[in-house]
């Protein structure tokens, strides 16, 4: 079959299940007056390195989006399956200016290099500084609906527990990355596999 976004063919859009799994961006974030916002975006991966650059994608202008444009900062902690029904409520509409780590019973842990703090119980989190918001206009043209956040990594926190030999044990931390539909995946260590890359394709 072929699927495009006007015959409706599938009751789902089947992007999201194809382009999966997805890491999970956890993002925090701050107003000027402090106020914190916490959320869950699958709309998000590691984009550059030197310098070393992330984004997500927020579908409207949320909270999140919105904190981290006006405090020029946010921070992305691991989503863990320890920590999935914590990271799923945190995707509740609530009232902005209303804290999700304390609707979700989450500890907000100081960063440290950013005002917005990571969540505690994740043993790792990202911080950064906000580079840019891109719009996400239609080929067509119109508004856009979705806005691409920029963030430049200024620090990277992880749990001494998870640093073996110098490296970081990504699967021992359990991450958790999105599906299609209400599929959500997880890693383990019994799944990884190595690759060598080719001479001079880089590391």
């Amino acid at each position: 079959m072929h699927y495009d976004s006007t015959d409706r063919t599938l009751p789902h859009n089947p992007l999201k299940a194809l382009v999966a799994p997805r890491p999970i961006g956890w993002i925090s974030s701050m107003d000027k007056a402090g106020a914190l916002n916490l959320a869950p975006y699958s709309y998000f991966n590691a984009i550059a390195s030197d310098p070393d650059m992330v984004m997500f994608s927020s579908y409207g202008r949320k909270d999140a989006l919105a904190f981290a444009e006006e405090g020029g900062e946010f921070v992305c902690s691991l989503a863990t399956y320890a920590l999935r029904d914590a990271m799923n409520a945190t995707s509740a509409p609530l009232e902005r200016g209303r804290s999700e780590f304390a609707f979700a019973g989450l500890t907000p842990a100081p960063s440290r290099k950013v005002r917005p703090p990571r969540v505690a119980e994740s043993p790792a989190a990202i911080e950064c500084r906000w580079v840019r918001t891109v719009p996400l206009v239609p080929l067509e043209g119109g508004e856009a609906s979705h806005f691409m956040v920029i963030g430049q990594v200024v620090s990277v926190y992880i749990d001494d527990a998870f640093v073996r030999d110098g490296q970081v044990d990504t699967a021992a931390m359990g991450p958790i990355m999105r599906g299609g539909h209400t599929d959500y995946f997880t890693v383990t260590p019994e799944s990884r596999f190595e690759l060598k890359r080719p001479p001079g394709a880089g590391q």
